[in-house]
């Protein structure tokens, strides 16, 4: 094999391993009726079990990337892949709720060690500017069709076994990755010798994990619950002591000049395309199930437009990335993915899937566009020795935007549905349904299972327009803070030629580096 393949196969090699965790993030969300039935849990220890990896990957990746760069990059990353395929091995036999939870929690924990690695392993890979803004489309590409595949996986893996072949299904693939990633992946010296910044990690780690677990409770609980506010209030807190610390550090986790203008930017709009996409598809898919009538395994088939746009977005990326700078690139996409939002806010009852492909198909080429240039501005601007710290920063943003964008957007579309129904219930010749209408779509339907024909056709023509009108609201938001996304980016990066954006010095060239 020659040495530009084999460095290929090795990239093909870390990007399985980020398949694996995005497809992790998503896969359990159609096994929950089945997982709830064999475990018996609550409705809020089902969440948990789904929530709790992203709960976990969201809070600790910036302090992993810190010190996968101290440990060794391929080491954290098959560390990663250790710890998830165990952890995998505990959910499968799970026997309990709170099992699966802490099995969940773990996999988290694993999937933070593996994030960061593969991004900055792939640079280290390819020093070569075009060949590495590739590799990075590439990587963009496997990690947003790991998580959009996640549920059509399950939903097969469900129909044909159980809740737990899901679980079963990482083992081997951990181990394949593991293997080839020996085979094929360098193990380069760790690029920082400094001690780990055990205040800045501290800090760091409270601070995202008060603030994702805030968002993702935030929907059920009530935002201006005391709870959340108090621990909105803690992650604020923790997160400006962090970034007090940063500034007086001698050797920061994140040390000041990684944190410049275009990373923290780049990264902000990476946040804002996924706060869009994840609600977006989130809400699709419960458009398919509550108003076209898909099952689960059917509306994860539907939702694969927004993968292969996604890919082909991504490959046109690093087609143009040759001509074109990051910032046009940047601007371009979110601007796409905004547009799909204002189309996916003018659907009806009646506009049937075709219209959802071309949103999806929209959305997908914008965000694939968006994720490879915004993602090689970061690592460009970072620098190899600090490549590790620049995907964590490139990744807990995005993971962050995402579960607020699933939370805030379902908050949107919960509010407008239930207030839309109450009003239903009170004006519309409804009062004897049962309150419980007003939940969803499905619970609507349960309702008016016994109804008579008319009251039931009524009650479901209700419900549909109450969830209608609360899709729309929701995609205003998406599109809303897509163009926020598209405005900073064209306000604040540099205009250049992504070629022309060398990686950072070493940290040995950096003022105030300690190695």
């Amino acid at each position: 094999m020659g040495k530009t393949r084999r460095r290929w196969a090795g990239a093909g090699a870390l990007c399985s391993g980020l398949f694996l965790l995005g497809m992790d993030l998503t896969v359990l969300n159609v096994a929950v009726p089945d997982l709830q039935r064999a475990l018996g849990s609550s409705a809020r220890q089902t969440q948990w079990i789904v929530d709790a990896y992203a709960l976990v990957l969201g809070g600790l990746v910036l302090t992993a990337g810190s010190v996968t760069d101290r440990i060794g990059r391929r080491r954290a990353f098959l560390s990663g892949l250790t710890v998830c395929g165990l952890a995998s091995w505990a959910g499968a036999v799970a026997s309990a709720p709170w099992q699966l939870i802490a099995a969940r929690g773990v996999m988290g924990a694993g999937a933070s060690l593996i994030m960061p690695a593969t991004l900055s392993l792939i640079t280290r890979l390819f020093p070569e500017p075009a060949l590495r803004h590739r590799a990075i489309s590439l990587w963009a590409a496997v990690g947003g069709v790991g998580g959009a595949l996640g549920p059509v996986i399950g939903g097969w893996m469900v129909s044909r076994h159980s809740w737990r072949a899901v679980f079963w299904l990482n083992i081997p693939m951990a181990a394949a990755v593991i293997v080839l990633s020996l085979l094929l992946v360098p193990a380069p010296r760790p690029s920082r010798t400094e001690r780990v910044d055990l205040p800045g990690t501290v800090l760091s780690a409270t601070g995202l994990l008060a603030l994702v677990w805030a968002i993702i409770e935030g929907p059920g609980r009530g935002w201006t619950s005391p709870l959340i506010l108090a621990v909105l209030a803690v992650a604020a807190a923790a997160l400006a002591a962090f970034g007090w610390w940063l500034r007086r550090a001698a050797a920061p986790m994140l040390p000041r000049h990684v944190m410049r203008r275009p990373v923290t930017v780049a990264a902000a709009a990476l946040a804002m395309m996924s706060f869009g996409m994840f609600g977006a598809l989130f809400v699709i898919s419960l458009y398919l199930q509550g108003v076209l009538g898909c099952t689960p395994w059917q509306a994860g088939v539907r939702t694969l437009p927004m993968p292969a746009a996604l890919i082909a977005g991504a490959a046109l990326a690093a087609v143009l990335t040759n001509r074109l700078t990051h910032k046009f690139l940047m601007v371009s996409g979110l601007v796409a993915v905004a547009g799909s939002f204002l189309l996916l806010a003018g659907t009806t009852a009646h506009s049937g899937y075709p219209h959802l492909a071309l949103v999806q198909v929209i959305a997908g080429l914008g965000a694939g566009v968006t994720a490879a240039s915004g993602t090689a501005a970061v690592m460009d601007s970072v620098g190899e020795s600090y490549a590790a710290v620049g995907s964590a920063i490139n990744d807990a943003t995005r993971q962050v935007g995402a579960t607020l964008g699933v939370a805030v957007q379902g908050s949107v579309l919960a509010t407008a549905y239930t207030n839309k129904m109450r009003d239903a219930l009170a004006h519309g010749g409804l009062t004897k349904v049962p309150s419980a209408a007003t939940d969803s779509v499905a619970a609507a339907a349960l309702a008016g299972r016994h109804a008579d024909p008319a009251v039931r056709s009524h009650l479901l023509t209700a419900a549909t327009d109450a969830f209608v009108a609360g899709l729309t609201r929701s995609a205003w938001v998406a599109a809303a803070v897509a163009l926020t996304g598209a405005a900073a980016a064209w306000r604040c990066l540099p205009h250049r030629p992504a070629l022309s954006s060398p990686p950072r010095p070493d940290a040995r060239t950096e003022p105030g580096a300690s190695r």
